[in-house]
């Protein structure tokens, strides 16, 4: 069953209690992320989120691993364009820990200058690691040439120029006019009793005042810009992602658009998986995802493929879309879709871990939890016809964004001075 809670500053509290398991799962989530930061502070809710495991005043950073390592539990988080979340898995009768050290790590926590210029140069090696690796970099790289005048197309992790920039009195000041109530949601899911984690919660982030109206900015949906970038690197493979305008988080399209994904990359039976990896052999990694923010979307195609193949890798993401615009799914298709769908879903709801994460994204997404039931009741409805729709929308233009990295696919000629720009 799951509860839900506001307190009377904002800050919304879900939870749901499984008796039959012996664990927990937390999360305190921040509705802030890489779509809040301007030019100046590219990458601080990243730089944050790393600092917040760096100590308090009652807690070293020693400590608080020490303290959850001792008890078997697990603490991490992570920052995405959208929202940021500080998450821990304990057995049941540990939660007023993991609640107390969440809490103090998430009000307390010191930013020490000492421990930032620490941390600034672990996530400067980070920085440096997603460069060195292709099959990440291209990812950042399609986002920033495909929406290059919106936030959403700017890195989550920052540049070093931002990272090496930032002072404690930055992060505080960020913490403070940002991390407001009514951008907190804490989700729980596991063997917990709902009333006692609002007393706690009430007790600790009761006084925490302001509002995400006094500071950010309108939502304004991106522009696609179908732009190419090629950053070449002495590698073997080329490693490519194109795509097109997809849909937003808020978009009921968004459940024909997961079953498109999945015809046409999205598991191992997808026209692409099967055409270039199975048939031709072209490719070891290729599929398909969609992207879904408030704002809008993307779709997206990518692949590693050789040098001498990657312009007919290219030609063959081209040709299916031609195809499904033209021809559509089959019913098969789409009943082989909805089922891998359900699946998911259901075997998801056998981790705490991923009920929380759902209820968190959930609540931040569309100010309530989805009902399973909803969800399934919305995927069963598409139909050939919508998937067929969307398809002629989505395929419309031949026009494709795209990022490559590796050596040039067909000799493509250096990026114009924004895109350089970009790739430094």
């Amino acid at each position: 069953m799951i509860q839900r809670e506001v307190l009377p500053n904002g800050i919304r509290i879900v939870t749901e209690n499984i008796s039959y398991v012996q664990s927990v799962a937390l999360g305190i989530w921040v509705g802030v992320g890489a779509r809040d930061e301007s030019d100046k502070l590219r990458g601080v809710s990243h730089v944050i989120e790393h600092m917040l495991f760096k100590g308090t005043p009652s807690r070293t950073a020693q400590q608080i691993a020490d303290e959850i390592d001792t008890v078997g539990g697990d603490i991490n988080a992570f920052t995405s364009k959208e929202n940021t979340c500080y998450h821990v898995r304990v057995l049941s009768e540990h939660v007023p820990l993991a609640l107390d050290i969440l809490s103090d790590m998430f009000l307390n926590s010191s930013f020490d200058t000492e421990e930032l210029g620490r941390e600034k140069n672990v996530i400067l090696e980070e920085i440096k690691q997603r460069d060195d690796e292709p099959d990440d970099l291209v990812h950042d790289l399609f986002a920033e040439v495909t929406w290059p005048t919106h936030v959403l197309g700017k890195s989550v992790i920052g540049t070093p120029e931002t990272v090496s920039s930032f002072t404690s009195d930055d992060l505080r000041s960020y913490i403070k006019n940002c991390y407001t109530p009514d951008t907190i949601v804490i989700s729980a899911a596991g063997n917990l009793n709902h009333d006692e984690i609002v007393a706690y919660i009430a007790a600790k982030f009761g006084d925490l005042t302001g509002s995400v109206a006094d500071w950010r900015a309108a939502d304004t949906t991106p522009v696609f810009a179908p732009g190419k970038i090629y950053v070449e690197k002495p590698i073997e493979q080329v490693n490519l992602v194109m795509g097109v305008p997809g849909v937003s988080q808020q978009s009921d399209e968004k459940y024909a658009l997961s079953i498109l994904d999945n015809v046409l990359g999205g598991s191992m039976s997808s026209r692409l998986f099967q055409e270039i990896r199975e048939k031709r052999g072209l490719a070891y990694s290729v599929g398909t995802y969609a992207q879904s923010y408030q704002e809008g979307g993307y779709f997206a195609f990518y692949a590693g493929t050789g040098v001498a193949t990657s312009e007919q890798v290219i030609e063959l993401i081209k040709a299916e879309c031609v195809n499904i615009q033209k021809n559509g799914v089959t019913e098969k298709e789409l009943q082989r879709s909805k089922n891998q769908f359900r699946g998911g879903i259901v075997m998801g709801q056998e981790s705490m871990n991923s009920r929380m994460m759902r209820m968190g994204r959930n609540e931040l997404n569309y100010g309530r939890v989805l009902p399973i039931q909803e969800i399934m009741d919305k995927i069963n409805a598409v139909t050939v016809g919508d998937i067929a729709s969307l398809s002629e929308r989505l395929f419309a233009s031949e026009d494709f964004s795209m990022a490559t990295v590796g050596p040039v696919p067909g000799g493509a000629t250096e990026t114009d001075e924004d895109e350089e720009e970009t790739e430094e």
